[in-house]
């Protein structure tokens, strides 16, 4: 669930610090409600929950950024997928599952105090040509955040990620990278494909899109295809905790070395569902056990407060994801 604290320049996003990027300067303006109307969920007391057009939240629906500080955007692709198949229904799951109290509990924040959010639909993409459906994504994250907004996508399979870093980087340049995942998706080509959900990191290390210095990768385990495939990044400069590391602890510790590491840099977050144990989100299309909990989860989402969080996405969550309910981390 969105996260909010307000005061000064600093909002949060799901537990993720926000600003507005201007030249060689962060600044971020958040309007109080006095000052303009912001968007609000339609709450079980003005509508039954399984009621309502099925928008994010059911908040409002608008067809392009334009006022908002931040936007729900879907991706429904999964051409990319080498094993099951599914997560072109997430983004429509996720919404169906989404109808929520505005308040976190755990943190105590509304984001719909100070932040003016909307659900602007699903990109069109070409099911059928995956290179020409990356064109597709990344000319239409162009204008998504144009204006500043902040994308929070909903996938679809991790192939996704890599046109919207491109989008990202022309805007930014090169940006940190916080990839919580089971697997490094470093690959660089699958069954001769330069694109695919396994190759998304590879493609942009190799396109300048991230400041390797600045990439983490949490979660990595399961089997491979050699001895060293989780450590394709620390090639690269990533730091890399494998799931392993994770085990019987906290991250909470591991996350105020995430922010040192990030600094004031912009940063991307890519959230893959199967990075938490499949005991916990079954519904993914190359499930591993031995993964994150979800309270560990949630421990790197709230973790990440304070970065300069300029998109994110939770990506590879199928139509299986009834059995499920990862729209905590959105």
């Amino acid at each position: 669930m969105l996260k909010t604290v307000c005061g000064g320049a600093r909002v949060v996003l799901g537990g993720v610090a926000v600003r507005r990027w201007g030249v060689r300067s962060l600044h971020m303006t958040v309007a109080t409600p006095a000052e303009r109307k912001l968007n609000q969920p339609l709450t079980a007391t003005q509508m039954p929950r399984p009621g309502g057009i099925a928008s994010f939240m059911r908040l409002p629906v608008q067809t392009g950024t334009e006022g908002l500080d931040a936007c729900f955007v879907g991706v429904p692709l999964d051409t990319g997928t080498s094993n099951r198949a599914g997560s072109r229904y997430g983004p429509r799951q996720m919404r169906c599952e989404s109808p929520m109290r505005p308040f976190n509990q755990g943190t105590g924040a509304n984001p719909f105090e100070c932040l003016n959010v909307a659900d602007v639909g699903d990109v069109w993409v070409n099911l059928y040509n995956l290179p020409e459906a990356c064109r597709n994504i990344r000319d239409q994250f162009r204008d998504l955040i144009s204006n500043g907004c902040v994308p929070l996508t909903m996938g679809g399979d991790h192939t996704i990620s890599y046109p919207i870093l491109q989008a990202i980087k022309e805007k930014y340049g090169p940006v940190g990278l916080v990839h919580v995942d089971a697997h490094p998706d470093l690959q660089d080509e699958v069954l001769g494909s330069k694109i695919a959900h396994g190759t998304p990191f590879k493609r942009a290390y190799d396109e300048g899109l991230l400041d390797c210095t600045r990439v983490i990768q949490i979660g990595l385990r399961g089997t491979a295809l050699t001895a060293d495939d989780c450590n394709i990044g620390r090639s690269m400069g990533f730091r890399v905790v494998g799931a392993e590391e994770c085990w019987y602890k906290s991250l909470a510790p591991l996350m105020v070395e995430v922010r040192e590491q990030m600094g004031e840099g912009p940063v991307y977050l890519s959230f893959d569902i199967d990075a938490i144990d499949p005991a916990f989100c079954p519904g993914t299309g190359t499930p591993e056990i031995g993964g994150l909990t979800s309270i560990q989860a949630l421990e790197i989402v709230r973790g990440c407060w304070g970065l300069n969080l300029v998109g994110c996405d939770l990506v590879e969550v199928s139509h299986r994801c009834r059995l499920q309910n990862p729209i905590c981390l959105l």
